[in-house]
């Protein structure tokens, strides 16, 4: 089946990581409110902005498969999201020093013609090293991450930051379990690579 592709994010690291499959895409960005609702638990909180991501890319278009994506970090029953500043990157990061953190990354694949969806959750656990506030400084000035969940690109210097990570597929930590969609995408009849 040839279909038409389209990433329903902005993402660079998501779109990056897409690449990898070898198929051409679209980039269409959802334009959807990423909040958590109250009281909302985090692997449901990113399967359902995953889903909303998908289905709103899906609605504008006529037909294709649209890949939605949501990622989020969990420190005990704290939700880390984006830092945004430099600031709150340190706090991410200082207060998951020593500690694991949950990675929740879901995606899922919306049909815009059948409307058939398709979902997969991956969760990854980091373990970090115990950290001091100068080793925290210098990871943030150096790779300024204020744009990732967990204040980290562990495909950058944030390795460094971590005793071990145990995980099924080490593309979820970046934003887009490939492993999964991967699967997603041949259950949907496209062939890859």
């Amino acid at each position: 089946m040839e279909s038409k592709l389209i990433l329903a994010s902005t993402s660079p690291y998501r779109r990056e990581l897409l690449s990898r499959l070898g198929v051409p895409f679209d980039v269409a960005a959802p334009g959807t409110e990423e909040g958590r609702r109250p009281g909302e638990d985090p692997k449901a909180m990113v399967a359902r902005l995953a889903r909303e991501k998908a289905a709103a890319v899906a609605a504008k278009n006529d037909r294709g498969l649209v890949i939605g994506s949501d990622q989020c970090a969990v420190l005990g029953d704290i939700v880390l999201g984006k830092p945004g500043s430099y600031d709150k990157a340190v706090s991410q990061i200082a207060a998951a020093s020593g500690h694991s953190v949950r990675f929740l990354t879901a995606v899922c694949l919306h049909d815009a013609v059948s409307g058939q969806v398709r979902e997969a959750l991956d969760e990854t656990v980091v373990k970090f090293r115990k950290l001091d506030d100068v080793e925290i400084r210098r990871y943030v000035d150096r790779e300024q991450p204020l744009d990732c969940a967990g204040s980290f690109k562990s495909e950058g210097l944030g390795i460094t930051l971590f005793e071990r990570i145990e995980n099924r597929d080490p593309t979820a930590l970046m934003g887009l379990p490939l492993i999964a969609l991967s699967g997603l995408l041949r259950d949907a009849g496209l062939t890859l690579p």
